[in-house]
């Protein structure tokens, strides 16, 4: 009885040495207060008052420069917003959302009777777009690695400013 049990033991352990990692880690460190964006930078940092915990580099839409003003103009908004969801089945390995459109966003959209677009996400990168840059409809795509990070580390309700 004891053999079968310790077999059964070392196969489950070797089972488990043979898993892929989890892309869904843990993170026990000080508390994200805010998420600072530089896009001209292309630096994006995580912010523990003012101590950066950690900063990552990362590829916008494929009209990077201004402020998304309607959805499909290619852009990444700026200004300040907040973490609001996430998606752990993401497309692009993980995303966290960002809050836009505001009602600033929206009406500004509305007056010129265009539509101001949403979803915009931080969020992976696969393998297809590793390589080039500035390939989103406005969203910040970082590596895996990164989001990876980002996810455990940003809670929703987290402040993030998106700077030009």
């Amino acid at each position: 009885m004891r053999v079968r049990i310790f077999v059964l033991l070392a196969v489950l352990v070797g089972l488990a040495a043979c898993a892929p990692p989890s892309k869904f880690l843990t993170y026990n460190g000080p508390a994200v207060t805010q998420v600072l964006l530089f896009k001209e930078q292309r630096r994006l940092y995580l912010m523990h008052h003012d101590q950066t915990l950690e900063s990552y580099e990362f590829e916008l839409g494929f009209a990077p420069t201004g402020h998304k003003t309607f959805e499909g103009d290619g852009r990444t908004p700026e200004g300040h917003y907040f973490i609001d969801r996430r998606n752990p089945n993401s497309e692009y390995h993980l995303s966290v959302g960002i809050s836009y459109p505001d009602a600033e966003d929206v009406a500004r959209a509305l007056e010129m009777e265009l539509e101001p677009g949403g979803d915009i996400f931080i969020h992976g990168t696969p393998s297809l777009f590793a390589d080039r840059d500035d390939w989103t409809a406005g969203c910040i795509a970082v590596s895996n690695e990164a989001i990876e990070k980002i996810y455990a580390m940003v809670p929703n309700g987290t402040p993030i400013t998106i700077y030009p």
